[in-house]
């Protein structure tokens, strides 16, 4: 998996993933003249602008564009996955990504969420703030939502003795779920945790937390069906307004497929 700024020979195939998921999830959701209204607002001249102005993210997997994300300034817009491609936690990572880069240099992100979009925007944090609406063609009315999340910078400074979290989000070739409860220990640079709940029977991870406040670690569990799993992941926490503490991780399983995922934990 590799994500990275779109190069102009990229245009087609960011044209491509946008257009062709308009085309065939936003028909679920709103009548044509919204979907056309779409189609048109990101026509292949508005991306290859925001190309040349290094807007553009892209998502690739084995050298194929599967994704895409752009922001202004503090504004999201444009973050499309193919279809086929949905569901693995890819959307999120390029959010997580983006916000990253946001909170550089602002506190907030906002958004216009689709019908389609609002609800991961959702279970990233992002909250309504306005319900706005737009005329388009034959009286036919777009609704959309206006949103925005509250920008935390990475701590490097977080206790992690004692603290414990759920899984938010997870790829669907993971295992682990809201039911799965996980218990983190740390003493100096070294971290560690038991989890178990949902599909797996007992699981524990060991890995330590670098100087910039982001954990790496290996983990191996056993799940329901008696299979004794391994893998290892990269966690980036930040400090919600309530003190909690989110991580946003990406993994990988070192037995198996090999397979590549995405997860969220929230503290309890």
């Amino acid at each position: 998996m590799i994500y990275e700024l779109a190069k102009p020979e990229d245009l087609q195939a960011v044209y491509n993933v946008v257009q062709h998921t308009i085309k065939t999830i936003y028909p679920k959701y709103y009548p044509m003249e919204v979907v056309d209204f779409f189609s048109e607002h990101h026509r292949e001249d508005a991306i290859e602008k925001d190309i040349k102005n290094g807007y553009v993210s892209v998502l690739k997997i084995d050298g194929t564009i599967v994704a895409t994300g752009c922001f202004v300034d503090d504004h999201i817009t444009r973050v499309y996955v193919l279809p086929e491609h949905q569901k693995k936690g890819y959307g999120t990572f390029i959010m997580k990504n983006i916000e990253e880069q946001i909170g550089e240099k602002f506190d907030k992100a906002y958004l216009d969420a689709s019908l389609p979009a609002a609800a991961l925007y959702e279970k990233l944090g992002f909250v309504t703030v306005m319900h706005e609406r737009y005329p388009v063609e034959n009286g036919v009315i777009l609704a959309y939502e206006v949103m925005e999340k509250e920008l935390h910078k990475i701590s490097t400074d977080i206790n992690y003795d004692g603290r414990k979290f759920i899984p938010k989000m997870n790829s669907e070739n993971g295992e682990v779920g809201e039911q799965t409860n996980f218990t983190y220990h740390q003493n100096g640079n070294l971290l560690w945790a038991e989890y178990s709940g949902g599909d797996i029977l007992k699981g524990s991870l060991i890995g330590s937390v670098l100087c910039n406040g982001e954990l790496d670690f290996v983990y191996h569990h056993m799940n329901q069906n008696m299979q004794i799993k391994t893998g290892k992941c990269h966690s980036v926490p930040t400090v919600q307004e309530n003190e909690k503490i989110e991580l946003s991780e990406q993994w990988q399983w070192t037995s198996g497929d090999y397979s590549k995922g995405e997860s969220l934990l929230v503290e309890v």
